[in-house]
């Protein structure tokens, strides 16, 4: 399943997380020890770059954080020049890059978010890696429980590949657009450069350079 390795989603420079998701070949094997990674990157932080505000949390001294944000538990990094707005949610285990948007009303669980991601209006994500600059529009959200509760499969076509995670919502590869309201389900994987039309159920491998209309309908940007 290639297009859904590691390298071939991400710019694994665009993150401080970049040296530990090389040790995957799959970025959903990294989602069960985001916690303890945060922990031990935290203490090797710039103090005159970043701030230690609480038990394992350390943020930027130059990122804006909305005195009415609604909590940040640790473990959690917020980066360089990225704003958190009022109403956030981050409830611990989450490592936000430089020059993010995390919105208002916005949850984020057990996430990277690289480099110039926006999560900026009523977005849930959880148990998910998101790419360099990409964008998740108001109300979209990850649903990282199926509803049966069995354990998640990334399908590809005829490929599968059981992860043994109960917990796992999506991976977006870099510069990812994905619409307004659109839902992506249980392991979910979106290749690099795609968009997906508002109001979509996404699941499965969606392919790099790609437009999502429908699930029955997946053009390559070239042919839109």
């Amino acid at each position: 399943m290639e297009r859904a390795k590691t390298v071939n989603l991400y710019d694994l420079n665009e993150t401080l997380s970049g040296d530990y998701l090389r040790g995957f070949t799959y970025p959903w094997e990294a989602l069960n020890g985001i916690g303890d990674m945060i922990k031990k990157l935290g203490e090797s932080l710039d103090p005159v770059i970043y701030e230690k505000k609480g038990d394992d949390i350390w943020i930027a001294r130059s990122a804006k954080i909305f005195p009415t944000v609604g909590a940040i538990l640790g473990p959690c990094i917020i980066g360089e020049d990225t704003e958190v707005r009022p109403g956030a949610f981050i409830r611990g285990k989450v490592l936000i890059g430089n020059n993010c948007v995390v919105g208002n009303s916005t949850e984020l669980k057990n996430v990277i978010l690289f480099n110039h991601v926006q999560v900026p209006h009523y977005n849930y994500v959880g148990d998910s890696i998101l790419g360099f600059y990409s964008h998740m529009g108001a109300g979209s959200i990850t649903s990282n429980v199926k509803a049966d509760k069995t354990l998640v499969v990334v399908k590809d076509g005829e490929e599968r590949i059981e992860t043994g995670l109960k917990k796992f919502g999506a991976m977006l590869g870099d510069h990812v657009e994905v619409g307004c309201n659109s839902v992506l389900n249980p392991g979910t994987v979106i290749g690099r450069n795609t968009n997906i039309y508002p109001l979509s159920s996404v699941r499965g491998v969606i392919a790099p350079d790609s437009i999502f209309k429908e699930k029955d309908s997946i053009v390559k940007k070239h042919e839109s």
